[in-house]
């Protein structure tokens, strides 16, 4: 560990060699970050050669401490201290941002020592937020996090609820690092290099706010070990750095965002080499993990006791979350359930009441909402479950996006969907989430239709990798499954038909029930019509769809209680793309719509059993 004058001088010239490989990778590259790299090359130096304790051997190790770089487009510099602890060949450098190599513009867990993407600004701190929670509250373990974030990235509102959360949560195992180097991309920054102003507004948040000469490695070293022994309260250290930071007649000048040097590169080389003293082998120990946290297992998570409900019960599909919640976690205690400050609308309260360490508060914060289930879920540790009003996701989209780009595994249930909620208005009423979650690459949408789907979909979304969302109810619907009803992914289920149907109708939720009663009162009038359930948007159970439809004469209606593109409609269409001679009528909701009584909105914009009956007429007629 750095005490001595000498071991100085090589994190010095550790942070010297970083910036040398900032330089010649994104100059093989012909574009990249070099100056913005430069900025924070002795930050990465001191943290990664003498402050953090992690296995080179084992990046992700759970016991290791954290590191989340927010300010993504540094990554060159990021890349470079892992060539110099030996992680990533140097060779490897010179294929940076070309295809097929995974040290790419931005990080991503494509490579081993990365644990989510970022270059999204404003995204990373709420990570590092959720990995600092799970190790202070949940595994009460004795590792640390550390999030570099730019100043630029500091004018996010996201930035601002991180630092909120960490702040109520005191989370003292976290450490923020704001590298302000003065410069934008076009200009200088709001705060520039007013370092006190930044200081206030940390403190102001009551964080422990250091400021710090970032490119002085004595006082890095010395502010580190300084957070190291603050108690009760999260560490800001702003550090006061240079962008281009030992890069002649570049250091601290505008125009030199996101580009290579150029011309300048070999006179750059030549200078940063001539500031190197040891250019051998440099001598350096990393510190290991103080404790081992103990392996977990959250694979095959089943519920602790099957539905038990009866068919015609009047209930909300929002109410059986919760309870499914319950059940999973009394069969595995990793499962966590976060909550954006509604858990007694999404019925999540239910998890706050079973124990502490299974529900996060999250308060009206949706963006950090989703970074926090995200850091909660690195490395395997929990099976998280987020949950709110589903059109408040829609303000997190870009946070869902990246989350995809790191590989997450973190699972979102959004109540509360459609016109269905009535009187509250179109600003409550989620209308576009399946659309929203449907473009999600390698996402799962859930779309269950009463009590005992919805707990078989939270079973299932907590077995299933990548991003899910289970879309819930506000009004009481019946139950229309028995308790034993096996539910698949992509596999949709038949729930009243006949041997002489002549029209499919594909719903769900609040539509599969108008549809019911629709097919009964059809039924009444000799007109057989068949209602299909999809149970899961995406996949949607194309084998299904086609099979039913040829058996209903090639008439297809769809009711949904969304708007029409993105949903329920569009996922069916795109089913049948390569299909001839089958007709589809597609009703959902068709603009903004306004408040009402639910069963009025339903009625107004034609998607109640009333209506359903003479779609079905129309259909029948073509």
């Amino acid at each position: 560990m750095a005490k001595t004058p000498t071991d100085f001088q090589t994190l010095r010239d550790l942070a010297t060699r970083i910036r040398i490989h900032s330089v010649e990778s994104t100059a093989a590259a012909s574009s990249g970050h070099p100056t913005t790299s430069s900025s924070i090359a002795e930050i990465l130096s001191v943290l990664f050669f003498r402050t953090m304790r992690y296995k080179v051997s084992a990046p992700r190790d759970p016991s290791s401490d954290r590191f989340i770089l927010s300010k993504g487009h540094a990554a060159p510099a990021l890349y470079g201290a892992w060539v110099e602890n030996g992680v990533v060949q140097e060779s490897d450098l010179k294929k940076l941002r070309q295809l097929g190599c995974d040290l790419e513009g931005h990080p991503t867990p494509r490579l081993n020592f990365i644990d989510v993407g970022t270059g999204s600004l404003g995204q990373g701190l709420a990570v590092a937020a959720g990995m600092a929670y799970l190790g202070k509250y949940i595994e009460e373990a004795t590792y640390r996090v550390f999030c570099l974030i730019g100043d630029g990235e500091s004018a996010e509102g996201s930035i601002w609820e991180s630092v909120n959360f960490a702040s109520y949560y005191h989370l003292d195992n976290l450490v923020l690092i704001l590298d302000a180097n003065r410069l934008g991309q076009t200009r200088a920054t709001m705060v520039g290099h007013d370092l006190e102003l930044y200081k206030k507004r940390l403190e102001a948040f009551d964080f422990n706010a250091i400021i710090v000469d970032g490119h002085d490695v004595e006082a890095l070293v010395k502010a580190f070990d300084t957070a190291a022994t603050v108690k009760g309260k999260p560490t800001a250290l702003i550090a006061k750095t240079y962008k281009g930071r030992d890069f002649p007649n570049i250091e601290d000048k505008e125009n030199w965002h996101g580009k290579p040097l150029g011309g300048e590169t070999e006179r750059v080389i030549k200078h940063l080499k001539s500031l190197i003293k040891n250019p051998g082998k440099l001598n350096y120990t990393i510190p290991a993990p103080l404790s081992e946290v103990p392996a977990v297992n959250i694979s095959n998570i089943k519920l602790s006791s099957p539905p038990n409900y009866k068919q015609g019960q009047m209930l909300a599909t929002r109410q059986a979350y919760g309870t499914a919640l319950v059940k999973l976690t009394e069969s595995n205690s990793r499962v966590v359930a976060l909550d954006g400050e509604m858990s007694n609308s999404t019925f999540s309260e239910a998890m706050k009441k079973y124990g502490p360490k299974n529900f996060i508060e999250c308060f009206i914060a949706e963006q950090n909402l989703v970074g926090i289930a995200m850091g909660i879920s690195c490395r395997d540790r929990t099976v998280a479950f987020a949950s709110t009003f589903a059109a408040f996701f829609t303000r997190a989209f870009d946070q869902l996006r990246m989350a995809a780009i790191s590989q997450s595994n973190i699972n979102i249930c959004g109540s509360h969907c459609g016109v269905s909620i009535g009187e509250d208005g179109p600003s409550q009423m989620a209308l576009e989430d399946l659309a929203m979650f449907r473009s999600i690459p390698g996402s799962t949408v859930f779309y269950p239709s009463d009590v005992v789907a919805v707990e078989r979909a939270v079973e299932l979304a907590a077995n299933t990798k990548g991003i899910t969302f289970i879309r819930t109810a506000r009004a009481p619907t019946a139950v229309v499954y028995p308790n034993d009803q096996i539910f698949e992914i992509g596999k949709s289920n038949v729930v009243f038909s006949s041997p002489k149907d002549q029209v499919l109708i594909i719903a769900a939720g609040v539509t599969l029930h108008e549809s019911l009663l629709a097919a009964k009162q059809l039924a009444n009038s000799s007109v057989a019509v068949r209602v299909l359930d999809p149970f899961t948007i995406k996949p949607i159970d194309k084998i299904g769809i086609v099979k039913n439809a040829r058996e209903c004469g090639n008439k297809i209606l769809i009711i949904e209680d969304h708007y029409p593109e993105g949903g329920i409609g569009e996922a069916v269409l795109a089913a049948l793309a390569e299909e001839v001679n089958i007709y589809v009528k597609h009703i959902a909701i068709p603009r903004v719509p306004r408040s009402g009584k639910p069963a009025d909105l339903l009625n107004y914009y034609k998607i109640d059993a009333k209506n359903i009956v003479n779609h079905v007429d129309e259909v029948i007629r073509k």
